[in-house]
């Protein structure tokens, strides 16, 4: 009979050890799966926020073009007033 329970007991310890490395292999690709799960919700939060810094970039060049445009119209006034007002020193 112990001739029967040595092996049994060594075949009942290599088969928990085969369980447990199992669990621990499931739980590895668990932690695995969440931190890629984890990266690519990043990845789509990066994408949005680039989308959204180039519509920004967009919008302040389109400002700054408008600046400009605002500028030498100002220009353009301030030289017709001076124009107008060395004519009234004329007179």
């Amino acid at each position: 009979m112990s001739r029967y329970i040595l092996p049994a007991i060594l075949l009942a310890t290599v088969a928990l050890g085969g369980c447990a490395s199992n669990s621990e292999l499931a739980s590895v690709r668990a932690a695995t799966e969440r931190a890629q799960a984890s990266a690519d919700r990043a990845q789509q939060t990066a994408d949005a926020a680039m989308a959204t810094a180039n519509k920004a970039a967009q919008s302040a060049d389109q400002a700054n073009a408008r600046a400009g445009n605002a500028e030498a119209t100002a220009n353009q006034v301030n030289e017709k007033v001076d124009r107008m007002f060395k004519k009234s020193m004329m007179k």
